[in-house]
């Protein structure tokens, strides 16, 4: 082969495999620098026009936040969960140290003053219990990773459900797990210059299994969760958690384990009383789901 072909060949090479490689890629792929927290390397996206105004992404040691300006909260928080990190962490006592992100502009962020005496926890989304060093766990304790939430809620259910995902993963080796607050309805609270959401929702990936599925709470005194497929969570919510998988997947649902905490006195109910789906959300909260996401 001539030298001036082979010449043009190492040049020109290397961007061509670069082409093949972004057209490989999905077409509604997010832009990301934190694809070690997502399943199959891809960041979820946000299907609702409404939410994606002022968004930031932040990629910390052991999770990845997709902030919003808007409501001054994670619109998710990712990671990887796997069974050795878990056992490490389950070595290290918690040490609060709740502060302001500074990766975030200060017009975006929220501030501690925001939650001082508002009668909400600052709730985390990806976390403490789950982190396996000191600096990951100091992470966690940033705002950009919490949202305003009833301590019933904080305490009690939700409490269950994450350490359902972190008995998931010790069980299985590993769990991708995707958090997040949803705001339903015209009737959105604030707490100083914070949103608060009206439910909580946390999506669990089995790559085990194969399957996924995810958990949704409404932000209060509750003690009963709803357990629906992920395509179905993402209509409810305007967040696609899991678009690097295969919508079969995304569609299917899981059999989620059954939450159980012994934190603020919430004990689950049966699993005929628990266990919902979809269709068994009331006719005005599907209403007002339906209002959300028109554009």
């Amino acid at each position: 082969m001539p030298y001036y072909v082979l010449l043009l060949m190492s040049r020109f090479l290397p961007l061509t495999l670069s082409l093949v490689a972004c057209l490989a890629m999905p077409t509604w792929a997010a832009a990301t620098q934190c694809s070690a927290h997502f399943a199959s390397g891809v960041a979820p996206t946000i299907t609702n026009p409404k939410l994606q105004a002022r968004t930031q992404e932040v990629c910390f040691e052991a999770f990845a936040v997709l902030h919003s300006g808007i409501s001054r909260t994670p619109l998710y928080s990712a990671e990887h969960l796997t069974r050795a990190n878990l056992v490490a962490a389950k070595t290290l006592s918690r040490k609060d140290s709740f502060h302001a992100e500074s990766a975030l502009p200060t017009q975006d962020r929220a501030e501690l003053r925001d939650y001082a005496r508002s009668g909400y926890d600052r709730g985390h989304m990806a976390p403490n219990a789950d982190f396996a060093t000191r600096s990951a766990q100091a992470e966690s304790f940033s705002l950009a990773n919490m949202v305003p939430q009833i301590h019933a809620n904080n305490a009690g259910v939700w409490a269950g459900i994450e350490k359902s995902a972190r008995q998931l993963a010790l069980n299985e080796g590993e769990v991708y797990v995707v958090s997040g607050p949803a705001f339903i309805g015209n009737d959105i609270q604030r707490i100083g210059n914070v949103l608060v959401p009206t439910h909580l929702w946390k999506v669990l990936y089995s790559p085990a299994q194969q399957r996924a599925g995810a958990y949704v709470i409404t932000n209060d005194d509750t003690r009963d969760y709803s357990s629906i497929s992920v395509s179905d969570l993402e209509k409810m919510i305007g967040v696609s958690a899991l678009p690097g998988l295969s919508q079969k997947i995304r569609d299917s649902g899981m059999a989620l384990p059954k939450p159980t905490s012994s934190r603020g006195g919430n004990k689950p109910k049966s699993p005929t009383e628990d266990e919902f789906t979809l269709r068994d959300l009331s006719r005005s909260i599907m209403d007002a789901i339906k209002r959300a996401l028109q554009p």
